[in-house]
């Protein structure tokens, strides 16, 4: 197949692809014009990112385009022909690199990220990106870069990453910086000083837990300033990352001639502080992933309740459409009969620290409302019932959803209330009731899931209470607790 675009080129077998498009052995018909590559990118959204390689004059140790243009289907790049790829070399050797080879591959690689810095971020630095050309390591296929300065896009492919190379922020979909580049650095100098990558997954899900929240393990048998470059490039934390700058500034003195004893000696100290920073770093991402990962649940705690709530509505409203409907803060409702009222109080997100004190519960509690039926207070003193609403994982560690549940007081206590049994917020009193020990509260009421998918019994019983409590029928339970709740939750 011939192309025709500046020049007229010759495509012959392809040779193998990127994230975007194909690669293809190609020559020109001007013989001045040594071997060379095209690459085909189909005109797909994000597909005109490889075109910011185009126009990066100035930039070294970045694979050039020397032509480039479109087909009815295509964006095509024209590039010479490297030699190899990182990837193939780190194959060949099968070992570590000692430091004399090591640096030079970084040097050349953090020459470009320093050129880039502030222009483009690449994004998707890994060895099969960077190539040997002209005796010098390019980077190559910017298929997922970005201009530094860009902040939205119609597609930003934030989600397009390389699992083994994707810096924390990555994961997180946040906006990629230089300092995202500088963490894949890290990654290929700790693969090319150790023959490992200081993750290893194997899954996506290994990938994305040990990028955000692990460790990678010491590098042995490397000078300590390099050392805790390395370290330093794999900080969780994108703002404690080196520059490009500062990078090519010490693998520089890296490569002079061995350290004086009492340099050596404040190199260890400072990689032992590196060290310690870098945990601290480690547990800052630990705990924002947490916060993310409470968000979301949060989230999915809102929409299952707003379907609870839904279909407790409509079932009420389709038998009693006489009611009178209020709406309350944070999706939750009541609706009148007579002097009977059934409130369903709106989810809330769960404090920081909602046992105030007391010994938690085994399991974690995400949002929290209630569920009640109020009638005017008889001769007993009696005004109704109401249950708790809690997502979280109270049956089996780490799968939520919202269970139903109750309190009373522990009988031996000589304590009564007008609402029995009662519902209970987060606190000391809930955290007591849930105790191993003995303590003024306990549950009136199993742990009792409520599947979005089958809400029957769970409306049927609330629809029936809110009747009587309509007909001046809603008693004081005959007995307490009503239901047997030891066993209902993880202790």
């Amino acid at each position: 197949m011939r192309l025709k675009l500046a020049r007229e080129w010759d495509v012959g077998g392809r040779i193998g692809g990127g994230g975007f498009g194909h690669v293809y052995a190609a020559t020109s018909t001007d013989p001045s014009v040594g071997p060379c590559v095209i690459k085909l990118v189909p005109k797909a959204p994000g597909a005109q990112r490889e075109l910011l390689f185009v126009k990066l004059d100035g930039v070294r140790n970045v694979v050039p385009i020397i032509d480039s243009g479109e087909t009815g289907d295509n964006w095509v790049l024209v590039m010479p022909r490297a030699e190899k790829s990182l990837r193939e070399q780190i194959a060949a050797a099968d070992r570590p690199f000692d430091v004399a080879s090591a640096i030079p591959i970084l040097m050349d690689i953090t020459t470009a990220l320093a050129d880039l810095n502030g222009k483009v971020v690449h994004r998707d630095l890994k060895p099969e990106n960077v190539l040997l050309l002209d005796g010098k390591w390019c980077l190559a296929d910017f298929g997922i870069s970005r201009y530094s300065e860009a902040t939205t896009a119609p597609d930003t492919q934030k989600y397009a990453l390389s699992a083994p190379y994707a810096a924390p922020e990555r994961w997180r979909a946040e906006r990629a910086t230089g300092a995202t580049d500088a963490y894949a650095l890290g990654i290929i100098g700790f693969e090319l000083l150790s023959g490992s990558r200081p993750f290893t997954g194997p899954d996506i899900g290994d990938y994305r837990d040990q990028h955000l929240h692990g460790d990678p393990r010491p590098l042995g048998n490397v000078p300590a300033g390099l050392a805790s470059l390395i370290t330093e490039c794999l900080y969780k934390s994108a703002g404690a990352r080196p520059s490009p700058e500062n990078i090519l500034t010490r693998l520089r003195s890296a490569e002079r001639a061995p350290l004086s004893a009492g340099r050596a000696r404040l190199q260890q100290a400072n990689m032992q502080e590196v060290a310690r920073q870098g945990e601290g770093a480690r547990l800052e991402s630990a705990h924002r992933s947490e916060a993310d990962r409470r968000q979301d649940l949060f989230h999915d705690a809102l929409a299952s309740f707003k379907q609870i709530s839904d279909e407790l509505k409509a079932a009420i409203t389709e038998d009693a459409p006489a009611a009178v409907i209020q709406a309350e803060r944070n999706g939750g409702w009541n609706i009148r009969i007579n002097q009977a009222r059934l409130d369903l109080i709106g989810a809330t997100a769960s404090p920081a620290n909602p046992w105030v004190g007391w010994q938690p519960p085994a399991f974690d509690v995400i949002a929290y409302a209630s569920i009640g039926v109020r009638v005017p207070t008889n001769r007993l003193g009696y005004e109704g019932r109401a249950h708790s609403l809690w997502f979280c994982d109270a049956r089996e560690a780490g799968r939520y959803g919202w269970f139903e549940t109750a309190f009373m007081f522990m009988p031996l206590m000589n304590r009564s209330s007008p609402i029995a049994p009662f519902a209970m917020d987060l606190g000391k009193g809930a955290a007591k009731a849930l105790w191993n020990g003995m303590a003024e509260y306990q549950l009136a009421w199993p742990f009792t899931p409520l599947s979005v998918s089958d809400l029957s019994e769970f409306i049927d019983r609330w629809i029936s209470w809110f009747a009587d409590a309509a007909q001046g029928r809603l008693q004081y339970p005959s007995t307490m607790p009503e239901r047997q709740a030891e066993g209902s939750w993880r202790r």
